[in-house]
């Protein structure tokens, strides 16, 4: 059956649709380009931020106003821009964040789980219990328990989608990240579970990884060691992914939903022994 009828594009696929976001703490950051970007396509935008994990960062806490005041520049007309700081660690913290997204903007159409703990890691001989717990409860945990909640309280309206990142950690290793490495690849690996039993309500759910992507962390150093994995010349950018996933919230993607998409520009991995 023949259902292609206007293949135009509307230039505001998003408008009316509510979008939370979380991770949205640095304009270097790829939450915020996922934010301005849903923006741009007319959504209303809640995004959620947790500043502390920046401070143990060595890109060190961006202005949160500036940031904030950086993607309400992209809103459309009447749209509504909102945030909320919470600890994701905590185990009532992903309800607390849905249920403070809804009660501002309605009802919330598009879930994207960019949050994410980097650090506090290390090789297998390394770790311990309480660093394993913690990337689990921030990287796996959070996000599914996010899902859960978003779920619940999605009013059955068309267009619903979740949005999980995970790292590549199935392509390569990743050197002195276990406990990261470990909780990304569930997220990859319970893909098709959650886009199977959230299909019966309307939602669509998908993984991306992102690839390596510059948000501050890289130096002149590991770009001459990386360099010739890249075959367009450069690490990602922070709008790269954004773009991707922009597009799978729209209806444009909404035949897909159970997919892990890697978009990395064509990185190849490799290392030397030694």
């Amino acid at each position: 059956m023949d259902e292609t009828g206007d293949l135009s594009r509307g230039p505001l696929p998003l408008r009316g649709r509510g979008a939370l976001i979380t991770g949205v703490s640095r304009r270097a950051g790829i939450g915020h380009a996922i934010a301005c970007r849903l923006a741009a396509l007319g959504a209303h935008v809640f995004v959620h931020h947790y500043a502390p994990h920046d401070h143990d960062q060595d890109w060190g806490v961006d202005d949160l106003d500036a940031v904030l005041s950086s993607v309400r520049s992209h809103l459309i007309d009447d749209a509504v821009l909102a945030d909320l700081h919470a600890d994701l660690t905590e185990p009532d913290a992903p309800h607390r964040v849905l249920d403070n997204a809804v009660a501002t903007l309605g009802h919330i159409d598009i879930l994207v789980c960019n949050h994410a703990l980097s650090g506090e890691d290390g090789t297998l001989g390394d770790l311990t219990a309480a660093g394993l717990d913690r990337h689990f409860a921030v990287n796996t945990r959070s996000s599914i328990l996010l899902t859960q909640a978003f779920v619940a309280r999605h009013d059955g309206r068309a267009g619903g989608a979740v949005v999980f990142m995970t790292s590549g950690q199935g392509l390569g290793p990743m050197p002195g990240e276990v406990c990261y490495a470990a909780a990304k690849a569930a997220l990859g690996g319970i893909t098709t579970t959650l886009a199977d039993e959230i299909a019966d309500s309307g939602i669509r759910l998908n993984t991306v990884n992102p690839g390596p992507v510059d948000t501050g962390y890289l130096t002149e150093e590991m770009w001459h060691q990386t360099a010739p994995m890249f075959p367009f010349g450069r690490f990602g950018q922070p709008d790269d992914p954004a773009r991707l996933i922009s597009w799978l919230v729209t209806d444009e993607a909404r035949w897909i939903t159970g997919q892990v998409l890697n978009t990395e520009g064509g990185f190849g991995r490799w290392r030397p022994r030694g």
